[in-house]
């Protein structure tokens, strides 16, 4: 019924998601890849209503958005999310930059004997930094969804306006 606002609805979904993507392997924010392939859009419009909804990996949000450290807040301050409240999964963290150093093959040297640290070491350090200091803001997804948002009112309202008129003259041809 609503084809015209379906299609305006899916092409603002696919300008955010193809945006977001782009900006995330420009940002060097997509190591593995799986938040780029996590992300995308499912779009539904019924008689009443139309629904449009994003999804990603969870840690997507926390890259977007930022997270206060536990004693510094200095890189995300105005992040919804902080370090040390008890309410994340614990381990979540450590797991998930332990599979980043192995995966980069990165790690640090012993100061002393100039040896390499261990992948779990180096993760450790890492983590803990992290852990005190926070993640800075990327928004990957916060700016072009902002900046598609911008033209979606008026975008809505010329779809809605096109599908009414496709209704009324199908109504009359009807008669």
């Amino acid at each position: 019924m609503l084809s015209n606002v379906e299609k305006e609805l899916k092409n603002f979904a696919k300008y955010v998601v193809t945006k977001s993507r782009m900006n995330l392997r420009s940002s060097d924010k997509n190591s593995s890849g799986d938040l780029s392939r996590s992300l995308d859009s499912d779009v539904k419009v019924s008689k009443n209503s139309f629904q449009l909804a994003f999804m990603m990996e969870d840690y997507g949000v926390f890259q977007d958005k930022g997270v206060r450290g536990k004693s510094s807040s200095a890189k995300a301050p105005n992040s919804p999310f902080k370090f040390g409240t008890g309410t994340g999964r614990k381990g979540g963290l450590s797991e998930g930059i332990n599979k980043w150093v192995k995966r980069k093959r990165f790690q640090f040297r012993d100061k002393k004997s100039g040896r390499f640290l261990s992948y779990d070491s180096t993760a450790f350090l890492i983590s803990r930094s992290i852990y005190q200091k926070g993640i800075a803001p990327s928004l990957f997804f916060t700016k072009p969804f902002e900046k598609a948002f911008k033209n979606l009112n008026k975008d809505l309202v010329e779809a809605y306006k096109l599908d009414v008129e496709q209704l009324m003259k199908n109504t009359i041809n009807n008669k």
